[in-house]
């Protein structure tokens, strides 16, 4: 099949990396590997922070004015159908429903969101266009089990619906674990860490808001634990970076630096680790808890709907409520006091991320679901 491709929160080829941007890489990568033509056909991004109802109005115009564009070359090489990435009322597409009514060709979603506080609230405009998209689909992909509520309703009434977990490709990961003392020997040297001591890891990008909060919780959580010889290693950059780096200093020494890493080298920090600990605050998947997974190291995160829907708690990791710094805490710190538990959590998360969670199961599923609409 030829595919035309729409991000309209962030496109997968853009430079800022994220975890949503991880997640529409994947979905192209998958659909590739399935044999699909993929073509970005747009990088419009219809991101709208703060709530203002003329940028929304503004947004819509430009939109439509690619849409139109978009519309009369697809004409001429016109694709089996269309496939948007994530839309919710900060980010709807006002591009794809306009492309497929106006061409003739399938719209499918993967990851919609909506909620109705949001209905009359700031965003009024760009929920409207979200419900509108969901009506005219012809196939919705949930990944995150919380959105199915809210979406579904609005699905249009011939339209489908799957549920796909979120999944990376985890080869390269799974190659860093096999080459762990390696990777740990190596990151000891450069960073002058003690290699006797259980090392936790924290990948974030450092942004104001939530991003930020989590590192501070993380901050709060880890200094309860100086009495225990441990060290953390973050990974990540930003313009937050001054105030995470004063949170730490509470840490006295224990925290260390690594700054933005490939993936390649995010592969190895995450093989050489014993625990990885992210509080991830908000967030509705986190993707580095499937790369951690893929790693074989258990994780301390908060119990949110998507997150859990990744960790098993008791079984791979240990979810505590969110925001609560102290919990945070017992939960690092029960997991530093037995080993084995951390290898037995350890190693049920490199089965689950290689069962559940990887390109090579979940790729095929997404495959299927898309060429049953051309069929």
């Amino acid at each position: 099949m030829k595919i035309a491709f729409y991000a309209p929160l962030k496109s997968p080829d853009s430079p800022v990396p994220s975890g949503d941007r991880l997640i529409g890489r994947m979905l192209r990568s998958a659909l590739a590997a399935g044999g699909h033509s993929i073509e970005v056909v747009s990088t419009f991004r219809s991101f709208d922070r703060t709530g203002d109802a003329r940028r929304q109005l503004r947004l819509a115009r430009v939109a439509g004015w690619h849409a139109d564009r978009i519309a009369r070359r697809l004409r001429r090489q016109r694709p089996d159908l269309w496939f948007t990435y994530h839309l919710y009322h900060k980010a709807p597409d006002w591009i794809g429903p306009r492309v497929t009514h106006d061409i003739g060709i399938p719209y499918c979603i993967a990851e919609a969101s909506l909620s109705a506080s949001q209905e009359t609230g700031r965003w009024a405009g760009g929920h409207s266009a979200a419900r509108a998209a969901l009506a005219h689909a012809d196939l919705l992909i949930n990944l995150n089990p919380k959105d199915a509520p809210g979406t579904l309703p609005h699905l249009k009434r011939t339209g489908r619906s799957i549920t796909l977990r979120p999944f990376i490709d985890g080869v390269i990961f799974r190659e860093a674990h096999l080459n762990r003392e390696q990777h740990r020997f190596e990151i000891a040297y450069n960073h002058g860490l003690d290699a006797t001591v259980p090392w936790l890891l924290a990948v974030g990008m450092m942004r104001p808001g939530d991003k930020c909060q989590s590192y501070e919780l993380l901050a709060n959580a880890l200094a309860q634990l100086l009495d225990r010889p441990w060290r953390l290693i973050i990974i990540g950059d930003g313009a937050a970076r001054p105030e995470i780096e004063a949170a730490m200093s509470s840490l006295v020494g224990r925290a260390h630096f690594a700054g933005l890493r490939d993936m390649t080298s995010v592969a190895a920090y995450l093989a050489a680790s014993d625990l990885f600990v992210w509080p991830a605050i908000n967030e509705a998947l986190g993707m580095v808890f499937i790369e951690a997974a893929a790693s074989g190291l258990p994780v301390v995160a908060a119990d949110r709907p998507g997150i859990a829907s990744i960790v098993d708690h008791g079984g791979t990791g240990i979810l505590v409520a969110e925001h609560d710094a102290d919990q945070f805490a017992q939960a690092v710190s029960r997991l530093l006091d037995d080993h084995e538990l951390r290898n037995r959590m350890g190693n049920a998360a490199l089965t689950k991320a290689r069962a559940h969670h990887d390109i090579t199961t979940q790729g095929p599923l997404l495959c299927r679901a898309l060429e049953a609409l051309v069929t």
